[in-house]
């Protein structure tokens, strides 16, 4: 007589990051009430896109120090000395001598991540959990059986299986929209080693985030060479073969990313930060909503009354649009590699003091805390934090290494490396022949000019619906695509008549602002087109889901994210 089997089957489709703290939390969990598939497209678990030579080369590094990495099993400062010998030579790392504090080669920190989905891979067979890993496998789609109520995913060599739970944990995605059909016309800067050639032209990177860092210290190394000088400074030297070589970066704000600094809470959590509890009061109390303002108030200003009451005096009557005002003016009225010099030397304070700068470490840990929640601001709130604090929030919270840092300052000094403010109305056009023409605005003339290379750097790109990447689940209706109702009828109006292509209204004449992305519940789980939640499926895959989460918190986000899905995996 067959038993059936009723332990939980469970998938986690992508064995990264994401994939490595879902893993985590059921290995943990106490039960071995289930069986886990991971399905991963590379050869190797935990590394994902940016530790891995899909996104990394020996010159990029960490912008988190072992010391702020949301624990796995062991600490980065722990494994080093069980590390393979030609991995910490490859690196130059001596165990010893290694300092939590530092920030580390990506491609190293992946190793650490893979490391560790190999020891909990094994916890997870001493505790009975039956885990099955298919490397180099891509699910190309997702079908939900509404009758059985299980999920089936399909893989590249046509294989479907079946579950009661699949967790998608995607990661990154760039969408290739002209690269290998314009000649020199990048759609990202990864993998790196596409850039790591001469370049004896100009070249034009769109952004100046951390995206654009990274194509930056690729593309120096590859055209000249940094050396220290004898005043302990950092110089850049060009390649003879290079000499017309040249990088402008293109940026809508005109500004560069800050510069890492010691954190007091290296895990940017706060014990004085509202409760679910309270925030489902406040929104109790405001038509269901949660108020920006309300969360500004709670979350960033009253935690500097006892930690930095001048601070709080200054701040304290400031609204959103105030605050940002002033953190910026400073930042606008200043050439942004004079401020990054002199930002890099505040950092430097800071880390060898082991002094947090307490603003900046607050304004981080704002964006986390409203990240999850802001599936409940009004249209309005949503607007306004997309167009006046996240714009802040990503130039102060990007972390920039000091070598980073280093590697800028002496590129702008040797005349290599530029920026020029273009604003929101600038545009690229790709040519034909190859290159592209930018346009933009330069003190208020109107400006086109061409690059024979072109680089888009902006950053993971929030994807839309329509990108969703399984066919069935899209064509079942599935999933739905994210949007915030408007508060006041009359702004949803105004927003409607003014750009009807981001603003619906439905049939009982509510108006709702269209954000990137599908829709998803409180646990991650997706939200059909009539509103329910899937009870099988979670999506912690960030480019399809940032519309509703607005913070790419990282790893940060991962462990978050994880212990929501997973708790309420172990309760259905």
């Amino acid at each position: 007589m067959d038993i059936k089997n009723t332990k939980k089957r469970i998938a986690i489709l992508g064995g990264g990051p994401s994939g490595l703290f879902i893993y985590k939390r059921l290995v943990e969990s106490g039960s071995n009430d289930f069986e886990i598939t991971i399905f991963e497209r590379k050869k190797e678990l935990g590394s994902g896109m940016p530790y891995s030579t899909e996104g990394s080369s020996m010159e990029h590094i960490t912008n988190v120090s072992d010391n702020e990495v949301p624990h796995i099993v062991s600490t980065m400062s722990e494994w080093i000395y069980n590390a393979p010998a030609d991995l910490l030579k490859r690196f130059n790392i001596k165990p010893d001598q290694f300092n939590e504090y530092k920030v580390v080669p990506r491609l190293l920190f992946g190793s650490y991540l893979s490391a560790q989905f190999d020891i909990l891979c094994k916890a997870g067979m001493e505790a009975g959990i039956s885990t099955t890993v298919h490397f180099e496998s891509i699910v190309t789609d997702v079908n939900y059986d509404v009758k059985n109520e299980v999920v089936k995913v399909e893989t590249s060599n046509e294989s479907i299986y079946e579950f009661d739970y699949a967790v998608i944990c995607t990661g990154h995605k760039w969408p290739i929209r002209y690269e290998g059909k314009v000649a020199g016309y990048y759609d990202a800067p990864y993998p790196p080693v596409k850039l790591a050639k001469h370049f004896n032209h100009p070249i034009a990177i769109k952004g100046s985030s951390l995206t654009a860092i990274d194509a930056i210290r690729t593309l120096a190394r590859n055209n000249g060479s940094f050396e220290k000088g004898s005043d302990d400074a950092l110089y850049f030297k060009l390649n003879p073969e290079s000499a017309d070589f040249r990088i402008m970066m293109h940026s809508r704000s005109g500004m560069l990313p800050a510069v890492r600094f010691h954190l007091e809470d290296s895990h940017l959590s706060n014990d004085s930060l509202l409760t679910k509890e309270e925030i489902e009061q406040h929104r109790k109390g405001n038509n269901g909503f949660l108020s920006l303002d309300f969360i500004f108030e709670k979350d960033f200003k009253d935690i500097f009354r006892a930690k930095d009451p001048e601070f709080y005096q200054r701040i304290k009557d400031f609204s959103i649009e105030d605050f940002v005002a002033d953190m910026m003016e400073l930042r606008e009225r200043l050439d942004p590699f004079q401020l990054l010099k002199a930002e890099y030397v505040q950092a430097e304070k800071s880390i060898k003091r082991q002094e947090s700068i307490y603003w900046k470490e607050m304004l981080a840990v704002l964006s986390f805390a409203m990240n999850h929640p802001a599936k409940y601001f009004s249209a309005e709130d949503m607007l306004r934090l997309q167009k006046v604090l996240m714009p802040l929030i990503s130039i102060v919270i990007a972390f920039v290494p000091q070598k980073s840092c280093e590697e800028l300052l002496a590129l702008h000094q040797a005349g290599i490396l530029d920026l020029v403010s273009v604003g929101d109305d600038s545009t690229v056009e790709p040519q034909n022949g190859g290159g592209v023409f930018y346009n933009f605005k330069d003190s208020g003339s109107d400006r086109s000019v061409f690059y024979k290379t072109f680089i888009d750097c902006v950053g993971q790109p929030h994807l839309s619906y329509e990108d969703f990447p399984f066919n069935t689940l899209l064509e079942q209706k599935a999933i739905s695509p994210a949007r915030l109702k408007f508060k006041s009828s009359e702004a949803g109006h105004t927003a409607f008549t003014a750009d009807p292509d981001k603003v619906d209204q439905d049939e009982y004449g509510d108006f709702f602002l269209k954000v990137s992305g599908i829709a998803i519940n409180d646990n991650f789980q997706i939200i059909d087109q009539y509103g329910a939640y899937n009870k099988n499926v979670y999506i912690m895959a960030v480019p399809y889901i940032g519309g509703l989460n607005p913070d790419y918190s990282g790893l940060d986000f991962c462990e978050a994210a994880s212990l929501r899905i997973v708790k309420d995996i172990l309760q259905n």
